[in-house]
């Protein structure tokens, strides 16, 4: 905890400036090195404000704050306060309204439903240091990233009890099994506080605090330190697009629309309930900018995964003619959510030039993964959802049909450069009545699973960052429920287990090949051998690494339940090509059709190359193949 929380000069002007990306060494509630606790709260359109808590016994009038010049905040010290007291905001609006808030800077909160916040500290030793100093070669666009998304409160339960386990519980429990995996991160969804649990973290009412569900934020802290002292990165998901409506939170905080905007057509957001933030508003934005740059500060968050960016920079998101309102050039795009985000990038990229923000983003607006200085959003990643609804469509399809659709595999030739992007097979995938990845798949449960292999496969072969949710490493047979722990029991089937093997062998392949990872983002790194053959529905391109770094990697897939004997793929080197990867072999739950481990490739050209491969194409497959080192 800093031991100074005066508000200088340079704060408020910052403030109110709309640029202070560290409010939280401010604003909220600091315990005093002499003690007592200073408290500071933004309420610009209060009449008074007074701090409530157990240590005046919940009185109104006991504990006044003083208003600091005319930036809204206002502030005062608690000599009676100490850390693990309960308390809120009282506050008196010029609009008549008598409220109380809880703390919006809060770094802890009640476990819901009760909804006060707690005074803490923030002390915690740290033991990452190996990570941190390493960390930018882990985070880079040309690094190995396979990524683990995990919703906290239903990976899994207590042994015997119908309870989530909590940080300090999940640390060395979700290590092992992301290192077992072969994860280089972890993709958390929201762990900032929310009041329901159904919303899975998405309607955020503690921008500042982790969710106390699980235990306190020194336990939270465990839990990523334990996570990077086994080399595993860590990511959260972040809602800046809306908030929660519940009358402690954010939502008219001093009698007005304070931190959204006052229009509804601007202000409220009609699939989710929610406020959406008023961008435009500098201090709005300051509380924004504080709160990202808190988790990457104080938690040693190694970046942030922005959800429904979409959302921000359309006004006519999700909104029929008539019911929102064009920018004051007559356009839909949302010009303040623009303005905060490449803010944003830029500086979460000045203060942690080593961490990385990709953003959910699902339409063709241009350059979100591109610098601020050349037009673009400033986003070091994008999620590529495009190809997660195409490849989808394309693997529900009956194998007999899938010749008339392979162009939902080849369009994404089209654009893959012209983001970074990170192809994600997401919780949004799994739930909603979508039923898991398995049921997706046509045919009886052996050629679900087959299916499922080759989509895995197919998505590590291709040029991008990958992204899973839990479950897909058990090929988890039933929707997810956030209310029920992962089936572990299927890893004791065989048949589920191999999957899990599957994507372990995979994990280890992405990392092994330079070709699989290094130019992910570089059309240098990708070439397709053939996309013309529809009618035996298979699909070949070479991934390369850069000169002298790597060899070639040669991904074929094949997505008709017939083995192909004598297939002929194009190849530019001659020598042996050694089978790095079959999702059909025995290993794997397969039929065991294959390449005996390799096969030489022949002086007989073919797809414009000098040399070819005879292959054996696995039904329902993805084979890997390099030349012999």
């Amino acid at each position: 905890m800093t031991d100074s929380v005066i508000l200088s000069g340079d704060d408020l002007w910052l403030f109110n400036e709309g640029s202070h990306d560290h409010l939280y060494e401010r604003l909220g509630a600091h315990q005093l090195p002499d003690g007592g606790v200073a408290f500071s709260v933004w309420a610009p359109n209060a009449r008074a404000v007074s701090v409530v808590g157990d240590f005046n016994g919940w009185n109104r009038s006991a504990d006044q704050l003083t208003p600091q010049a005319s930036s809204g905040i206002w502030s005062g010290v608690v000599a009676a306060a100490s850390v693990g007291d309960h308390y809120k905001y009282y506050i008196e609006s010029h609009t008549g309204a008598r409220l109380e808030k809880a703390d919006p800077f809060a770094v802890l909160a009640e476990q819901p439903p009760r909804t006060a916040s707690v005074v803490w500290d923030l002390d915690y030793e740290w033991g990452d240091s190996t990570w941190m100093a390493s960390r930018a070669a882990h985070n880079s666009h040309s690094a190995a990233m396979t990524i683990y998304e995990v919703h906290l409160g239903s990976w899994r339960h207590a042994a015997g009890e119908h309870r989530s386990l909590n940080y300090r519980e999940l640390a060395p429990a979700l290590a092992d099994h992301v290192e077992a995996l072969g994860f280089t991160h972890v993709e958390l969804l929201p762990v900032m506080e929310h009041p329901f649990y159904g919303s899975w973290g998405y309607q955020t009412t503690g921008y500042f605090a982790p969710t106390s569900r699980f235990g306190t934020p020194q336990d939270f802290m465990y839990l990523i330190d334990t996570l990077h002292q086994r080399g595993i990165g860590v990511l959260l998901d972040w809602v800046p697009s809306h908030f929660a409506t519940d009358a402690h939170g954010l939502a008219y905080f001093d009698g007005t629309h304070l931190y959204e905007h006052a229009d509804p057509q601007k202000g409220y957001h009609p699939d989710w309930g929610s406020y959406i933030f008023n961008y435009e508003r500098h201090e709005v934005r300051s509380f924004l900018l504080s709160s990202a740059c808190s988790w990457l500060d104080r938690y040693h968050v190694d970046g942030l995964r922005v959800d429904a960016v979409a959302s921000m920079l359309y006004l006519d998101y999700s909104r029929r003619e008539g019911e929102w309102i064009p920018n004051e050039y007559g356009g839909n795009e949302n010009l303040g959510a623009l303005h905060f985000l490449r803010q944003l990038n830029e500086t979460v990229y000045r203060r942690f030039p080593d961490v990385l923000t990709v953003a959910e983003e699902s339409t063709a607006w241009p350059s979100v993964s591109r610098p601020t200085s050349a037009g673009g959003l400033g986003f070091g990643f994008k999620w590529d959802m495009g190809w997660m609804h195409d490849t989808l469509s394309f693997f529900q399809k009956e194998p007999i049909h899938r010749r008339f659709h392979q162009d939902l595999l080849t369009f994404r030739g089209l654009y893959a450069f012209t983001e970074n992007y990170v192809l994600p097979l997401s919780h949004d995938e799994v739930v909603h009545g979508k039923g898991p990845l398995l049921d997706k798949m046509p045919g009886d449960r052996w050629q679900q699973r087959a299916n499922l292999r080759m989509l895995f496969g197919y998505q590590y072969g291709l040029p991008g960052k990958k992204l899973l949710f839990m479950g897909a490493e058990m090929a988890q047979d039933k929707e997810w429920d956030h209310d029920h722990q992962l089936p572990w029991h299927l890893l004791e089937v065989p048949e589920h287990e191999a999957v899990r093997q599957w994507l372990a062998d995979l994990n280890a392949l992405v990392r092994a090949e330079p070709a699989l990872h290094q130019l992910d983002h570089d059309p240098a790194g990708f070439e397709w051998v053939d996309v013309s053959d529809a009618a035996s529905s298979v699909v070949s391109f070479l991934r390369r690494a850069r000169p002298g770094e790597g060899r070639d990697v040669l991904v074929v897939l094949h997505a008709t339940p017939v083995p192909r004997p004598g297939y002929r793929v194009g190849v530019p080197s001659p020598g042996r090509w050694v089978e790095l990867a079959n999702s059909d072999a025995t290993t794997y739950g397969g039929g065991g059709w294959g390449n005996l481990g390799g096969v030489d490739a022949q002086e007989e050209p073919s797809h414009g190359r000098p040399f070819s491969l005879d292959l054996t194409l696995p039904p329902l497959s993805v084979v890997i193949l390099a030349p012999e080192s």
